[in-house]
């Protein structure tokens, strides 16, 4: 009985410790730049690299309008929130250099959620995602799919995105004679028969219509986290020249598709979620596996005993967020959780 207690014990201990100490966790924000002035100190350049390392993390986690609440926070507010923060000795020679410094900053999990839940503020859990996108160009009654297309030639090439990485796929003859035979309905055609080796990934394709206007509009056709999600934007040309407003096109459909990637990843720390699963072991060391593979989960909470015999295991894990998601993350920790006979079981792989 002693034993038992001890393992309970352990197990949720160290899920809500390991989170809070990964080094992969989501409130963490790294390499801060910052420029040191003549009148700068430590205690300025710190509280400048916090400010900034907060403004990055909300805009990484949250949905814009939601990054309106937390405007009026001042300095002394956000340094509460934070776990420690370090500055990184990089040991540059170039004079350029020598003026930047840069910082570590750890926000620690518990004070943002407490944040989260007093403004009622859903965060969006993308520590970081992949997403395969095609976009095509529709000009003077022809298509340029991989070919003179500046958004296919371009896409990538300012990039500042850190939790979500557009992959464009390589050129496909097979995909190239589809778009083509399909010239009047290109939406209409499903995704996956454009992304044939990603179906299962998150998936995009981009259709600008030039026509000359002031205004162009962009046709979006997504799947993300299974889910379809067809969008269209109008952008205005303003006085900018043709390559100033096709980077503007860029810029800001992937501002509207990685909206959409938070979207389909919000998560309510008010309503947490449980779940019971069967491990099909008694052992000790597969307690302690599991939960040295649950660590650096921080969608999830706790973990709690509450069977114990010969054969299995029974346990209640407490987490946020989506159960699909929940179920990617253990598999990418090599643990399997599924729904068999009406009961959750998890495996731990090799």
């Amino acid at each position: 009985m002693k034993s038992l207690k001890l393992i309970i014990f352990i197990l949720v201990i160290l899920i809500k410790t390991g989170n809070n100490l990964s080094a992969s966790n989501l409130f963490y924000v790294n390499n801060v730049e910052i420029t040191k002035k003549t009148t700068s100190n430590t205690e300025i350049l710190a509280n400048e690299a916090i400010k900034k390392g907060f403004r990055e993390l909300i805009n990484k986690v949250l949905l814009q309008n939601d990054e309106k609440k937390l405007g009026d926070l001042d300095i002394l507010q956000i340094k509460e929130l934070i776990s420690y923060y370090q500055i990184i000795d990089t040991k540059k020679k170039d004079d350029k250099d020598k003026n930047k410094v840069f910082f570590n900053i750890a926000f620690d999990q518990d004070k943002i959620h407490d944040l989260f839940f007093t403004k009622e503020i859903l965060y969006s859990d993308v520590s970081y995602d992949e997403l395969f996108i095609l976009p095509i160009l529709k000009k003077n009654d022809q298509l340029y799919i991989y070919n003179q297309n500046y958004f296919y030639d371009k896409w990538n090439f300012k990039s500042n995105d850190d939790f979500v990485e557009f992959i464009l796929p390589i050129e496909n003859i097979e995909v190239l004679q589809l778009l083509n035979s399909n010239y009047e309905n290109l939406l209409s055609i499903q995704l996956k028969k454009i992304f044939t080796e990603y179906s299962d990934k998150n998936t995009a394709l981009v259709l600008i219509e030039e026509n000359n206007s002031e205004i162009e509009k962009i046709f979006l056709k997504t799947n993300i986290m299974g889910k379809d999600i067809n969008k269209s934007l109008k952008i205005k040309k303003l006085n900018l020249n043709q390559d100033q407003y096709y980077e503007k096109i860029i810029r800001d459909v992937k501002n509207e598709i990685i909206g959409l990637v938070k979207s389909q990843n919000l998560i309510d720390i008010r309503t947490p979620s449980f779940i019971n699963v069967k491990l099909l072991s008694s052992k000790k060391s597969n307690l302690v596996e599991l939960n040295k593979r649950l660590n650096d989960i921080e969608l999830i909470e706790s973990i709690y005993v509450q069977e114990l015999n010969n054969n299995y295991v029974n346990l209640k894990i407490k987490y946020l967020g989506k159960i699909n998601k929940i179920i990617s993350q253990l598999k990418s920790r090599n643990i399997n959780l599924e729904l068999k006979d009406e009961q959750w079981n998890v495996e731990i792989l090799k």
